[in-house]
């Protein structure tokens, strides 16, 4: 694929200006090989084919930033999910051993997260599922790089609501275990509908069993870029003009992720796989979805219209990308993350969005319910609650959904979390109280819709 000059000059330009960047280069790693009898060969298998996998990976990222003058800003590692590959361990103690032994991998190559410590359980359990679910808040809070997802939920399977019950006293305790840290751990963990194999962002990355050996995927980023081509716009622009706004500026955005990704993949000897052209928000004024939102027309984001504004954006930024790229996958589309968004953070606070009006922005977005903060004391039934709504909205509408929330230990409404850097910092959102504790505990799987016997 030849990148013209004059592409690259303006890439440049967005760089400087508009706060565009490569957010993530990850290197999906097959763990298919390194299975065994017991925690010590696992983890030594683990550890050696990580390391010499991605030995390279962060010299080569940081090679590129520093050629094309685009920011890189995580290099990152994802693997086969490790309750596939630990399936024969029969403690969470042994499988809390095999975390700290990716975050080892991780630290030795030098990559900010590792994902992969992850379960498929939409349709029923293993022995060792169950076993790595049990060990997830201990082993997040005994790891700093370590990102855990578990897919409870297909269109296909329909809504496994044992697992949805698990994961709720499993997220709380994974917030309380990190207290210290305003239960940071809890930010490291995601339940999935739908979970996508080549997904390049963290916390939900894992390497898909239908993977190859190793394989480069690339998430871009570029709120700040649609944020300034749609400020150029005056009010009198109707909304066609506004998506082809928006299409124009996502191709030019994928166009410098395909170029990145391709020279990573061919530097490290391997193959590339997708281009995931999700536009993800970070803390920094300018670079915020909501931000967008409100350059439609919008006063505040979460006021009337701003879910039909975040469909309109989601798949322009989807139209344009895939003209940019053959091989675009992962999530792509718009992250809607709270603490990870100057403007979703405004928008809390001064009282014009609700957790259920997020829950409602989801049906057209690209993920789901994402790093939302909430009271300490929230019932782990309700949490399982909030995870059973976000699941069914992705298996009734045939996409990716997903819930990381953080019950913050010791915090109410109207307090704040605060995690730095990406992570960024949160208001404690209000949560319904009424209880959906006997809903919860009714157990089972909730059927796949008619449309999952399309065939």
């Amino acid at each position: 694929m030849g990148f013209a000059f004059n592409e690259i000059e303006e890439t440049i330009r967005m760089v400087q200006s508009e706060k565009l960047d490569i957010r993530t280069i990850t290197m999906g790693i097959s763990l298919r090989d390194c299975t065994g009898n017991s925690y010590e060969e696992i983890s030594n298998k683990i550890y050696d084919k990580i390391t010499k996998k991605a030995e390279n990976l962060v010299k080569v990222a940081n090679d590129l930033e520093a050629e094309f003058g685009i920011p890189i800003v995580n290099k990152r590692i994802s693997v086969t999910p490790i309750a596939i590959v630990a399936d024969k361990l029969k403690s969470k103690e042994e499988f809390v051993n095999v975390a700290k032994t990716l975050d080892a991998a991780a630290k030795a190559v030098g990559v900010n997260f590792i994902g992969g410590y992850s379960a498929l359980v939409h349709k029923g359990f293993t022995d060792g599922d169950l076993h790595l679910i049990d060990s997830i808040p201990e082993a997040l809070a005994a790891t700093e790089r370590v990102c855990s997802s578990v897919n409870v939920a297909t269109t296909k399977a329909g809504i496994n609501m044992d697992a949805v019950a698990i994961m709720g006293k499993i997220v709380k305790k994974t917030a309380m275990l990190t207290k210290e840290n305003d239960g940071i751990g809890a930010a490291k963990l995601v339940v999935f509908c739908n979970a996508p194999e080549d997904n390049p962002f963290m916390a939900g990355a894992f390497h898909g069993i239908g993977e190859g050996e190793c394989v480069i995927n690339v998430g871009v980023s570029g709120p700040g870029v649609v944020f300034a081509a749609l400020s150029k716009l005056d009010n009198q622009a109707d909304f066609g003009q506004i998506s082809e706004t928006i299409k124009k500026t996502s191709f030019k955005i994928t166009r410098a992720g395909e170029l990145i990704g391709r020279l990573a993949a061919k530097r490290l000897n391997t193959s590339f796989g997708i281009l995931d052209l999700s536009l993800a928000p970070t803390p920094e004024i300018g670079d915020s979805i909501a931000n967008i939102l409100e350059a439609m027309g919008l006063s505040k984001c979460g006021t009337h219209g701003t879910t039909a504004a975040l469909a309109l954006l989601n798949d322009a930024v989807k139209k344009g990308g895939v003209m940019a790229s053959s091989y675009v996958g992962g999530l792509s589309g718009a992250f809607i993350p709270v603490s990870e968004d100057s403007g979703m953070i405004s928008a809390v606070e001064a009282g014009a969005i609700s957790l259920e009006k997020l829950e409602a922005m989801t049906c057209v977005c690209s993920v789901g319910l994402d790093m939302i903060a909430i009271p300490g004391d929230t019932p782990e039934e309700t949490i399982s609650a909030i995870i059973a709504d976000e699941m069914a909205i992705g298996m009734i509408n045939k996409k990716t959904t997903a819930v990381r929330v953080i019950p913050a230990p010791g915090k109410k409404v109207g307090d704040h979390i605060e995690f730095g850097g990406l992570l960024g910092h949160a208001p404690i959102m209000k949560v319904n109280n009424f209880s959906s504790e006997i809903f919860v505990k009714r157990g089972g799987r909730i059927p796949a819709p008619l449309h999952s016997l399309n065939n």
